[in-house]
């Protein structure tokens, strides 16, 4: 007689995937229990083999046929595999098996979701909210629609109520930093955390975003206090290090935010962005050498970092190797073209080699990509004014002034170039402007003029204001 298998749940899973690896390769029928089955088919999800996860799914539906739960399987990996049509089909049939099985409504949501058919995800997921006993998952999705459809309040609604449901779950409290961010609402952010971190003083993933938030407030030493706390309870947290180094930086501390974030290369292999951030501290403390050994490694590791073929270009131009640092402010233009401190670099090295029609080029770029840039419209207008182009010049500042209309510097420069031209009214309206913005800022007027020290009618104005 001849002999029948079967397999059951009490067999190692181990011995359920040998013995069904052993029934393909013998082209024979083996029978196994449902928990047979779903431990080979988590085995081989396990492995990344979806198509053998599949065949496998396909056998136990044979043997199982009123079984929902190889249905929901085959759905989750049909979605995997992205067969969509097929994956709504299976769920659909393992709805008419099992309607109460909240996996079916959290799966379908999921493809509602990715299909961009909001209301039919939230409408799933809602219905997997009544069924499943651990819910903060679902409410998580939900807050991903929700941030999707644009609606961060009702966002922030559900990420809460999935962390009252799950205190440890980081990926909301990442979530909930991020939707408070989108809405630079950070006040309400700090508030959030700081109760969290009442509740729960170990959540390392709280405190780093406590700084975060602290950070966008400009509150740097709060921001340290709070990355320190994160680092305390884990070491190893790398990204606490690197933003405890950004927030030293602000505070032009960088001897110390170099220490920190060389402090990162313990705990993840160092990467480009940080390689660039200990050349910027390098530049700052005009050790130039040593930072552009640092852009240099920052580039070889990711040649489409445009900040750190910039920096180089920095280190170059202090030393006023100004043709070679035109070179990488070119590369480093080439891969962020939109990038107006490059265009104003350039500008300025253009303008420090003599090349007056190249440098008043890039400044125009300049002010048309940053308007409110001051600085930029006073170069600009400068090198015009330089050539004998007044009018040209006046018509620059003329042009920075409508953008700019509290800016001082812009009036009294408009002021020089008046009178320049001998249009002595039109200068002294203009003073009268330049003195109301900023009184002390009137010595720019002699900085272009310095005669004009020695006449009355400015020096009775002046004197108006200062007194």
């Amino acid at each position: 007689m001849e002999e029948e298998f079967e397999f059951g749940f009490t067999e190692d899973p181990k011995f359920s995937v040998e013995r069904y690896e052993e029934m393909i390769r013998n082209q024979d029928l083996y029978f196994f229990d449902a928990q047979a089955f779903e431990n080979i088919i988590d085995y081989y999800i396990e492995k990344n083999d979806p198509a053998k996860a599949l065949q496998v799914a396909e056998y136990a539906r044979n043997q199982h046929p009123f079984a929902a739960i190889f249905l929901i399987k085959q759905a989750q990996l049909l979605v995997v595999t992205n067969k969509v049509p097929e994956a709504f089909a299976a769920l659909d049939k393992a709805a008419m098996l099992e309607a109460s099985d909240a996996d079916i409504y959290i799966i379908r949501g999921n493809l509602y979701e990715s299909l961009e058919r909001y209301a039919e995800a939230l409408e799933n997921y809602e219905k997997a909210l009544d069924l499943a006993e651990d819910t903060d998952e679902i409410l998580l999705h939900i807050a991903y629609v929700y941030q999707n459809m644009g609606d961060y309040d009702t966002a922030i609604t559900y990420l809460k109520l999935c962390l009252k449901q799950n205190m440890e779950n980081q990926d909301a409290l990442y979530e909930l930093a991020f939707c408070y961010d989108v809405m630079d609402n950070q006040q309400e952010s700090v508030q959030f955390y700081q109760q969290y971190i009442d509740n729960e003083p170990y959540s390392y993933a709280a405190w780093y975003n406590l700084g975060n938030a602290f950070t966008k407030l400009s509150l740097f030493e709060k921001a340290i206090d709070a990355y320190d706390y994160a680092i305390l309870i884990k070491d190893s947290f790398a990204s606490a290090y690197f933003n405890k180094g950004n927030a030293l930086v602000n505070l032009e501390k960088y001897a110390e935010a170099i220490e920190v974030y060389r402090q990162t290369f313990e705990y993840e292999q160092p990467n480009a962005d940080t390689y660039c951030a200990i050349g910027e501290c390098y530049e700052k403390l005009e050790q130039m050498d040593d930072a552009r050994a640092f852009y240099k490694k920052s580039v070889k590791m990711d040649p489409k970092l445009a900040d750190a073929w910039f920096g180089i270009g920095v280190t170059l131009d202090f030393e006023e190797r100004y043709f070679e640092a035109l070179h990488f402010y070119k590369k480093a233009l080439d891969l962020d073209i939109a990038n107006a401190d490059f265009w104003f670099a350039i500008a300025d090295a253009e303008y420090k080699l003599g090349h007056l029609p190249e440098a008043e080029k890039a400044y125009e770029k300049v002010v048309e990509l940053n308007p409110l840039d001051v600085d930029a419209w006073l170069d600009y207008s400068s090198i015009l004014y330089e050539q004998q182009k007044l009018n040209e010049a006046t018509e620059i500042i003329a042009e920075a002034i409508k953008n700019n209309p509290d800016a001082a510097e812009l009036y009294y420069r408009m002021v020089a170039y008046l009178f320049a031209k001998g249009e002595y009214n039109e200068a002294l309206n203009n003073l009268e402007y330049a003195l109301a913005a900023d009184p002390d800022k009137h010595y720019i007027l002699f900085d272009y003029l310095p005669q004009l020290q020695n006449n009355k009618v400015i020096m009775d104005i002046i004197a108006r204001y200062t007194r």
